[in-house]
């Protein structure tokens, strides 16, 4: 490209100065073959112009996409606390997140992220830990329980002790993770570079040899270098400058409009030999919200009114679960009054429900909460089924008894079953790969239609599950949305995000679905696919055409003008071609 668009301006610049090229009213001569003698009449300055504009409008688009490479680690900085009300003397203290140090005593509210990893030293809550770890269900926590930085508290107020903090915290782990996974990613090569590899030295050594031949035949300087000019002109496609970002940006531009948000065209070439999905359970395959799977009432107990006065005795409390119940209820109708609140951290809430002109005094939680008596044995199978198949059963009891179990779980997606089946049919195995608990990880697994799980694993393991199958001959895909994904998602061959995922994830992957529907994971690939394969038809088409051409300029039978042209003739191809991808409809499109 140098070389080509080097020569051409050179020899304009000479024949301005020397040739009659510079003289008042010059004309190019229209004639295909090249006469021989004098051809400083000729200049070819707009080849040179033309052939560096589409050259540098493509590193642009390139370099706009590596510019994205650092936003996981952005994202993974921006998601811890920025302050933290620290325990000094007794006295609480607002203090930059830098400021706090081993030992620390500081204090955490409901709705607050926990600052950094630390021992719980006073307190009760429930803590969501589904972004980091992975896990679905909010894990209740108290006096010596551990708590990872940058979760999330969403109940009790608690006081944790700092046990780890700056870069040795689980979140900065995750971060050193996912920035040794994109720094061996970025080592992707361009096809284009492959080929230009050979290409380059071969066209410079033909046209040395073609000047080089036309002077010995005694043609003259100025044919002989005029030829050789031709020869590069000819052999320098500017198509090569926009194969790949044309159809990069019109592929892109297409899977906007599906949904689906290319990163840049490294990934490309991995779809093609994609043959493994490992996807993340919470958030990907499931909704990552709890919410109510069943309710059952035992023997003469009227299910509404089980629902109504659980939702209503819920209404009250700030826990994950009892909000999934409340809503559950409330969407079913209104709530009936309460009075006299109680919560028993552990255990469940107590309150006094007033329904139909009668009075309840209703308890919600633990099976020895909610009853003073034995469970009937129908609602104890209920319970151990719940259990089994990883979901969480919240007893219902008034007057001394259990009345029924509202069963909560984090769903799974209504559009995953047809997901996975469409990933196989794209001939692609799926795995269910997750922090979360096994028994929860193979009820979902078996509704969906997966068959293998890995269930338990945290972050780091994640991404060392994807070298394991990298290092045994996979071609890894990655799905998820959590921070827990993030260095899986960059160490895969093809990472994909759903959209409404944490940043960090996101930043790391190659693929973003903004409508975080899982079918569309199969359309980003065929997408994907596409696009490779018009780049890859536009990249044949930029050697191919001008390599035909090339014994014709050889020869000195072409003038280097009608090489100009033949060359923005080929960038128009593959313009017109990339357009194409304009058409691509993906399985799963909507383009509302």
């Amino acid at each position: 490209i140098s070389l080509g668009s080097g020569t051409a301006f050179l020899w304009s610049v000479y024949a301005l100065i020397f040739g009659s090229a510079g003289e008042i009213g010059m004309r190019h001569p229209f004639e295909f073959v090249l006469a021989r003698g004098d051809q400083l009449g000729n200049i070819y300055l707009e080849a040179a112009v033309g052939i560096v504009t589409f050259i540098l409008a493509g590193r642009f688009i390139e370099a706009r996409s590596k510019r994205a490479a650092g936003a996981a680690l952005r994202a993974l900085l921006e998601l811890g606390a920025k302050d933290v009300a620290v325990l000094r003397d007794g006295v609480e203290q607002r203090v930059p997140i830098t400021e706090l140090v081993v030992g620390d005593e500081f204090v955490v509210r409901p709705g607050e992220k926990i600052a950094t990893d630390g021992a719980v030293i006073s307190g009760h809550s429930a803590i969501d830990n589904s972004t980091v770890t992975g896990e679905s269900v909010p894990v209740e926590v108290t006096t010596g329980d551990e708590v990872v930085g940058a979760t999330m508290n969403t109940s009790g107020r608690l006081v944790v002790r700092a046990t780890r903090v700056g870069a040795d915290t689980h979140l900065s782990q995750i971060a050193r993770l996912v920035a040794e996974a994109q720094q061996g990613k970025a080592q992707a090569q361009r096809l284009a570079d492959r080929i230009s590899g050979w290409f380059v030295p071969v066209v410079i050594a033909l046209a040395v040899a073609t000047a080089g031949f036309w002077l010995g035949t005694g043609a003259g300087a100025s044919f002989a270098v005029t030829t050789a000019v031709a020869v590069l002109i000819i052999a320098c496609p500017c198509a090569l400058g926009l194969a790949t970002p044309v159809a990069l940006m019109v592929g892109t531009g297409r899977g906007a409009q599906l949904g689906i948000v290319i990163s840049g065209p490294e990934m490309l070439e991995q779809t093609r030999s994609i043959d493994t999905v490992l996807l993340d359970k919470t958030g990907t395959v499931t909704t990552g919200e709890m919410g109510v799977v069943g309710v059952h009432g035992a023997a003469s107990v009227d299910e509404d009114q089980l629902l109504s006065l659980a939702g209503a005795v819920e209404s009250g409390s700030e826990h994950p679960i009892a909000r999934a119940i409340a809503t559950h209820a409330a969407e079913a109708g209104s709530l009936p009054e309460t009075d006299g609140f109680i919560n028993t951290p552990g255990l469940g809430v107590t309150a006094t429900v007033s329904l139909a002109d009668q009075c309840f005094e209703v308890r919600a939680g633990r099976p020895e909460h909610a009853s003073d008596t034995d469970l009937p044995a129908e609602l104890i199978t209920l319970l151990d089924q719940a259990r089994e198949r990883g979901e969480t059963p919240v007893a219902v009891g008034w007057d001394g008894a259990v009345k029924g179990v509202i069963i909560v779980a984090d769903q799974v997606k209504d559009s995953a079953a047809e997901a996975i089946a469409d990933l196989k049919a794209l001939g692609l195995h799926p795995v269910l790969l997750t922090g979360d608990h096994k028994t929860s990880a193979r009820t979902v697994a078996a509704a969906v239609g997966i068959d293998e799980v890995i269930a338990g694993v945290l972050p780091a393991e994640k991404a060392a599950i994807v070298r394991q199958r990298q290092a045994g001959g996979a071609r890894v895909a990655m799905v998820g949305d959590g921070v827990n994904d993030a260095a899986a998602l960059a160490v895969a061959d093809l990472g994909v995000a759903m959209g409404s995922g944490t940043d960090a994830a996101i930043g790391a992957s190659d693929l973003t679905l903004v409508r975080s529907d899982l079918r569309q994971v199969g359309d980003g690939i065929r997408l994907a696919r596409a696009t490779l394969r018009t780049i890859k038809i536009n990249l044949f088409w930029a050697f191919a055409y001008n390599v035909a051409a090339l014994p014709l300029a050889m020869a000195g039978l072409l003038n280097p003008m009608f090489a100009g042209a033949a060359m923005a003739f080929s960038s128009v191809f593959v313009v017109l071609n990339s357009l194409r991808l304009r058409q691509f409809r993906g399985r799963w499109a909507r383009t509302d």
